[in-house]
């Protein structure tokens, strides 16, 4: 009997519950549906005309030169990579820089990709592959041979603190280089 009672109890509070619910629901209804007054903006007109001026001066002054600064900034990302990297060809990418602001961007992916490039043909030309800024940087004398060049950054290494099995790899592979770039110098010249 107890158990039966307890069903009951139950089956009345969710017919109360499911009332209850009907009766907001039809509340809010009646809410919604009668007329009230009408608003387009919560605030007023006065506030909303100088909202709307500050705005209107906002976009016409700030936005256009946040505009230019950025596409300034983006411009000149491509010359501070170059001079991060130390590219020996440092002062043509920042002259493609200018000119790519110049020309509204067109040139600025080549300037990218220009500053992450190793440039192959000036290493041969000249016997490095660092602008002259990375020796002063460093304290180094400006290479004139690629070879003390080489033994130069294997100094440098040396004194950092890197193993001297490494080191003495390198020397030899450089002993090595050196000795074919001297034959075929020597081949050339009785040629």
């Amino acid at each position: 009997m107890k158990s039966n009672l307890h069903v009951r109890n139950v089956t009345t509070s969710a017919h109360h519950a499911s009332r209850t619910l009907v009766v907001g629901l039809l509340a809010a209804m009646c809410l919604l549906v009668s007329p009230s007054a009408a608003h387009a903006s919560l605030l007023s007109p006065e506030l909303e005309d100088k909202l709307a001026g500050f705005l209107a001066l906002f976009v016409i002054f700030v936005i256009p030169v946040v505009l230019i600064v950025l596409f300034w900034m983006v411009h000149v990302l491509p010359e501070k990579i170059a001079h991060k990297r130390h590219h020996p060809q440092f002062e043509a990418i920042r002259t493609l820089c200018l000119l790519s602001l110049v020309f509204g961007g067109l040139l600025w992916p080549f300037a990218w990709l220009w500053a992450y490039t190793k440039p192959v043909g000036y290493k041969l030309a000249y016997g490095t592959d660092k602008h002259p800024d990375y020796f002063k940087e460093h304290g180094l004398e400006e290479p004139t041979d690629a070879a003390l060049d080489i033994r130069q950054r294997v100094d440098a290494l040396e004194e950092r603190g890197v193993p001297s099995g490494e080191l003495d790899a390198i020397r030899s592979d450089l002993a090595a280089l050196e000795s074919r770039l001297a034959a075929g110098n020597a081949g050339s010249e009785v040629g």
